[in-house]
């Protein structure tokens, strides 16, 4: 239920474009008929705390000390997962921090800013995966910093460009809340195909 109804949310927040003739430009600089747009269903506070707790299903069995990755599209998913745990089961909350894309060049210079240090056990979230290279990229300093990490989580899989290979090449699990498929399957005016 809470998956079509999440899928359900990006059409009406309008999250999710769809463009056959002239696509939409992706960060990776390629071309795609299709446009799945994170930051606007996560200005709704209904779709946050959904999104928050799919996530919190999703990783209830994992040990996890903190939840976080690079700036600008993992701020508000682990800010939302750790405001959901918090609220709705207290003994397991969760610690966030964020991924610099470059180190300032003022204050303490940190990479990762946030509330995590070396060891803990920390779960990499981005909002939508392609090719995998936020979430590679928030490994790195991941690594560097002497954090742990098993799994990462996203809330739309592309399914396109090997994001999730690229990802689990470095041994880690990635799982997903929706599909690309999802999100076109429950696309208003799609016709629906009765099962056999």
């Amino acid at each position: 239920m809470s998956i079509p109804q999440l899928a359900t949310l990006f059409h009406q927040y309008a999250a999710f474009q769809w463009d056959p003739h002239k696509g939409f430009v992706l960060a990776s600089g390629e071309t795609s008929p299709y446009y799945v747009d994170c930051r606007a269903l996560l200005a709704h506070p209904d779709a946050r705390w959904l999104v928050a707790r799919l996530a919190c299903a999703a990783i209830r069995d994992l040990s996890i000390d903190a939840v976080g990755g690079l700036e600008i599209g993992a701020i508000p998913l682990a800010t939302s997962i750790s405001d959901y745990a918090h609220a709705t089961q207290p003994r397991k909350t969760y610690r966030t921090f964020v991924v610099r894309k470059q180190v300032k060049d003022h204050g303490l210079a940190k990479r990762i800013e946030g509330a995590v240090k070396a060891d803990d056990r920390v779960l990499i979230v981005d909002d939508v995966l392609t090719s995998g290279g936020s979430i590679l990229q928030a490994l790195r300093a991941a690594d560097q910093a002497n954090l742990r990490v098993s799994h990462a989580l996203v809330i739309v899989d592309r399914q396109e460009r090997d994001g999730k290979q690229n990802v689990e090449a470095h041994g880690v699990s990635l799982m997903s809340l929706l599909t690309l498929n999802d999100l076109k399957a429950t696309r208003p005016g799609t016709p629906v195909i009765p099962s056999q």
